[in-house]
């Protein structure tokens, strides 16, 4: 696949302050990427720095195969659609759609064309003639990305695009950028601290910690082969428990968690004591499993379409999410725990 950005050992400081540092990534063209990551983590600096809204303090970025380390913002060919979305209060929506167009040599006619083409994708034809005042916050944000779409960049950038909207809104505006970028096939690199909303629209994620990248993947990959404790632990949630491998060979390890013998897959080469990772979804609790480790619930919480547990076992203390909705185990009841396979995984960085 051919790439739209790389970044070559790319470090960003602001003084003595590191904001990234000696990064390393390619988007490959069409594809929606998002950065990942905990506040002040830089990945807000990372996307300023494919825009030109910042420059590089070491390294070297590629657009299309071509440098633009050290060129300005209005010398490469990207869109940014802000966290604010930036419109021009006292212009309608189809003068805020405009605007970036009025700076090319187009004639108004086809600037008017374009803009309107633009409100199309967006499904906001309808709504040319009205000021930003007058329209909701999702409504606002399509406006905003048909003003970016118009400019036809090479890569189109979101800051946390999300962030004003309430949730139910937050799901449907994001699946409606999915299906816009996938049907324009738009290179697209989208800055959010969501995981959710990460795992649900990109093709690629790289997760941010500190200032470095901690590991680029698939969401699938990510979710179930975690590289390290932070990645493990960031998306998703996960219990983070010590366990000891038994035997293992090229493709599988036999593993031990408190006595709970299990094989799972594994292709490395740890030895002994091993860190593993258990999602809340794969602990299952059990009023009489002889086999299980005995616990005892410390919390129970009912969220509608859940149950949330924290229990206390010879593991320490254990996060669980329930979806048989049957009954509540109440606060200081005792049980027995089992594992589902699915959703553990060794830490190979410990």
């Amino acid at each position: 696949m051919e790439n739209t950005v790389e970044f070559k050992e790319v470090t960003k400081s602001f003084g003595e302050v590191i904001a990234v540092r000696d990064i390393s990534f390619e988007i490959g063209r069409g594809q929606l990427v998002t950065l990942l990551g905990p506040s002040g983590c830089g990945k807000t600096t990372t996307l300023r720095l494919i825009a030109g809204l910042e420059l590089v303090t070491e390294g070297k970025i590629n657009i299309s195969g071509k440098e633009v380390t050290h060129l300005s913002a209005s010398d490469r060919d990207v869109s940014m659609v802000f966290q604010s979305y930036a419109l021009f209060p006292h212009m309608t929506v189809i003068e805020n759609v405009s605007y970036g167009l009025n700076m090319s040599r187009l004639q108004k006619k086809e600037i008017r064309e374009k803009a309107i083409e633009g409100l199309e994708l967006v499904g906001m034809s309808n709504f040319g003639d009205r000021l930003p005042s007058e329209l909701s916050g999702g409504q606002q944000q399509r406006v905003a990305v048909a003003r970016a779409l118009v400019l036809e960049p090479e890569v189109l950038l979101f800051d946390e695009p999300l962030s004003n909207l309430d949730a139910k809104l937050r799901r449907r505006v994001r699946e409606e950028i999915r299906e816009l970028q996938q049907k324009l096939k738009l290179t697209t690199v989208y800055v959010t601290h969501d995981q959710e909303e990460a795992l649900a629209v990109s093709d690629k994620i790289i997760v941010m910690n500190e200032a470095e990248i901690s590991q680029v993947g698939t969401p699938r990959q990510l979710y179930e082969e975690p590289e390290n404790i932070f990645v493990s632990d960031f998306i998703g949630d996960a219990n983070q428990v010590n366990a000891k491998i038994i035997k293992s060979d090229s493709s599988e390890a036999e593993i031990d968690i408190g006595g709970i013998k299990l094989k799972l897959p594994y292709k490395g080469n740890l030895s002994g004591k091993i860190t593993v990772g258990i999602r809340p979804q794969s602990i299952c609790l059990n009023n009489t499993d002889k086999d299980g480790l005995p616990a005892k619930i410390i919390k129970s919480s009912y969220l509608g379409d859940h149950f949330e547990y924290t229990i206390e076992c010879s593991l320490g203390e254990l996060f669980v999410i329930d979806n048989q909705m049957e009954n509540q185990i109440n606060s200081g009841s005792s049980v027995s725990v089992t594992f589902i396979k699915k959703g553990i995984c060794i830490i190979p960085e410990t």
